[in-house]
């Protein structure tokens, strides 16, 4: 497991699943006192992730098992655009998330699904750099790309972020980030969408009332392991 700084910022992140009806409602009630984000087109953004694992699929069966402790890795990008890419490491440790990231080139992605490390310009990129040692270690490979929309809003007290992710879908055998020629399968019902919660330390009262006004069903698993088990089917 990764060593956490002492100034890591964790941050709660609650997820649950809602219908769209549901969401129309949140939506509109929740636009009433919190900001759009500024990337969002129309109020949304696309995102595609390619998740790595090993060959044991520890990563996914860390989170299927619920451990307090553990991370995993993707790379990212937004809209389409090959020239803002993300390596992410993403970690929960006591029920609380962190996030630590690097940007990355699309040489730097080709090398490294080629296992090209020795190529990679590591300096000032620490991410980068634990992550590449891991992958030789225990040889991370790609493990599933996913697909889906999201419309996000902000909050400044709190840092509340909150967002509702539509159309989740993933390629069930392809891990080039960016096919042109993925055939994406949908994971959840055409109705069925994710809303997220995230904040600091605490869920100010305004956001916390609106959030309560719709029925909800809280889950715990994420759209890695969602698109992970329906790759298995």
């Amino acid at each position: 497991m990764t060593n956490i700084s002492p100034n890591e910022r964790f941050r709660y992140e609650i997820k649950y699943l809602i219908n769209s009806s549901q969401a129309e409602i949140l939506k509109y009630r929740l636009s009433l006192l919190m900001d759009k984000d500024n990337n969002a087109i129309d109020g949304y953004y696309f995102i595609r992730s390619l998740y790595f694992d090993d060959v044991n699929n520890t990563a996914y069966y860390e989170k299927i098992d619920g451990l307090e402790e553990r991370e995993k890795y993707r790379i990212r990008f937004y809209n389409y655009d090959h020239s803002y890419i993300i390596l992410e490491l993403k970690g929960k440790k006591n029920n609380l998330t962190y996030k630590r990231q690097n940007r990355i080139t699309e040489e730097d992605y080709n090398n490294i699904i080629n296992q090209n490390y020795d190529k990679i310009n590591i300096e000032g990129r620490k991410v980068l750099e634990d992550f590449i040692t891991k992958s030789k270690r225990n040889n991370l490979i790609p493990s599933i790309i996913v697909d889906y929309s999201r419309q996000p809003f902000i909050y400044p007290v709190e840092d509340v972020r909150i967002t509702f992710d539509e159309d989740i879908s993933s390629g069930r055998f392809d891990y080039d980030l960016f096919s042109k020629e993925l055939l994406p399968y949908r994971v959840l019902e055409p109705n069925e969408i994710i809303l997220e919660v995230k904040f600091n330390t605490f869920l100010p009262k305004t956001i916390r009332k609106v959030l309560d006004t719709v029925p909800k069903t809280r889950i715990a698993v994420s759209k890695f392991a969602l698109c992970k088990e329906k790759k298995e089917v």
